[in-house]
């Protein structure tokens, strides 16, 4: 037997996973000894439309980037044959890796325009070269999370699958997409690698091609449900929605004497609102009050709660496509800017996009019960009223304690999500929360400007 091929290397460990400029401006810092420390800061510049909030997620991936980043001794070659960069240098890249300090907002955190979720403080080769990946890792996991929270807000009680890997951009985002949706609430995913890597839930039905496949849907749907007797979910609408309700009632009774429950039926088209009614009186009538109606095709955090403010008798909802590419929102305005380099302040002042300089903290207040009621940023050595956000999470390279399970940060995620404004979590239009900048830091902007000018 010969021995199996080894897998492919990730690609998203690689030190090449990043925009050339990177590495031009490393090349420049090298030769001109420029090395003091850097800080750099990851925000988001506005919200999307439709999003009071965002939801952090990311933090995990982006730590073991920072912690694992090397060049291989094929990537220099590579470099080397490519002709732009000196010798002097790429010696430098082979004894290469992160050695700063990194703060972040813990994942599962609720966050608002400007404020920072993630700052690197290290030698300045180190803060630049990370800045593609790790924009790359938490802009998406950030998205999708939030995204997924406006569907477990839209849908309290209710049991939320992430179905979406086959139309996500490419495998990494299908996996990440599964554990930020979970992070945010959702009871799993469909996607099986996603289970075994980050230990969630997985959930699964069959497809249409399946019934189709037999002469019988009685046939199909009890070969299913024999091969998955603690499991068993069954497609009902390949031909006729009602028509195939009937035959679970049907077939139900001989399942059982199996000792095999039929858990749920699903729903894939059509007027999800009046078939769920119509199938959930056929299961009732024919004494199947325990199957559950799950539903999926084409929803997304509005239809979901059209669905639940209508009374639609559905259990659960299968998200797909319009959460794992954040159909309404693909993308964030956020990027990852110098703050202060060798112990001074910087600030860049592009119409509008300027900054605020130096490190900062972001404090949060909350009232008696529990309910978020302003943000504050101001910088680290500028205390104001409430909880600051922004902690240590890696100091010289390494980690400050044991990273959080996935639990833990479902659980941070649940409490921040509870923690907002009823009109903030009831997801339509809202007054915007209340973010404030703290007059310490606006007086260092314009020392910084004036030193500048």
């Amino acid at each position: 037997m010969s021995a199996s091929a080894a897998p492919p290397p990730d690609p998203g460990h690689s030190a090449l996973l990043t925009d050339l400029y990177e590495l031009a401006m490393l090349q420049v810092y090298h030769q001109h000894r420029m090395l003091d420390t850097a800080v750099f800061e990851f925000f988001v510049r506005r919200l999307p439309e439709r999003r009071g909030y965002l939801l952090a997620a990311g933090l995990e991936q982006t730590l073991e980037f920072l912690e694992s980043l090397r060049f291989s001794d094929e990537e220099i070659e590579w470099l080397a044959n490519t002709g732009g960069f000196d010798d002097g240098f790429l010696e430098h890249l082979a004894g290469f890796s992160f050695g700063g300090d990194v703060h972040a907002m813990p994942e599962g955190t609720v966050f608002f325009a400007n404020e920072p979720i993630l700052r690197i403080t290290a030698p300045m080769p180190q803060a630049q070269l990370v800045e593609t990946r790790v924009i790359n890792l938490l802009q998406f996991q950030t998205l999708i999370a939030s995204k997924a929270a406006r569907c477990v807000l839209a849908a309290p009680g209710k049991l939320l699958v992430d179905f979406g890997l086959r139309r996500a951009h490419g495998a990494e985002a299908g996996l990440l997409a599964a554990r930020a949706s979970y992070l945010a609430g959702f009871a799993g995913s469909a996607t099986v690698l996603a289970a075994q890597r980050f230990g969630m839930p997985c959930y699964g039905t069959m497809a249409h091609s399946f019934v189709q496949a037999h002469d019988d849907e009685t046939e199909a749907f009890a070969r299913f449900a024999r091969a998955r007797r603690h499991d068993v979910v069954l497609l009902i609408d390949t031909y006729d929605t009602l028509r195939g309700a009937r035959r679970v009632v049907e077939l139900a009774p001989a399942l059982a004497a199996e000792g095999i429950p039929v858990n749920a039926v699903r729903l894939d088209s059509g007027d999800l609102d009046t078939l769920s009614r119509q199938v959930r009186a056929i299961l009732d009538e024919g004494g199947c009050r325990d199957v559950r109606i799950f539903a999926s095709g084409g929803l997304d955090e509005d239809s979901i709660a059209t669905l639940v403010a209508a009374g639609a008798p559905i259990d659960g909802f299968g998200v797909g496509t319009s959460l794992d590419v954040s159909a309404d929102a693909p993308y964030l305005d956020c990027v990852y800017k110098l703050q202060e380099y060798a112990g001074r302040p910087r600030r860049k002042r592009s119409t509008a996009k300027a900054t605020w300089p130096g490190r900062k903290q972001v404090y949060r207040r909350f009232d008696a019960h529990g309910t978020m009621q302003g943000d504050v940023i101001t910088l680290v050595d500028d205390p104001q009223e409430g909880e600051p956000l922004v902690e240590p999470v890696l100091v010289q390279g390494r980690r400050t304690g044991t990273a959080p399970g996935l639990a833990e940060v479902r659980e941070r995620a649940a409490r921040s999500l509870a923690s907002l404004p009823p009109a903030l979590a009831a997801g339509g239009s809202a007054p915007a929360y209340p973010v404030t900048i703290a007059t310490a830091l606006e007086r260092l902007a314009a020392e910084v400007d004036a030193r500048f000018r």
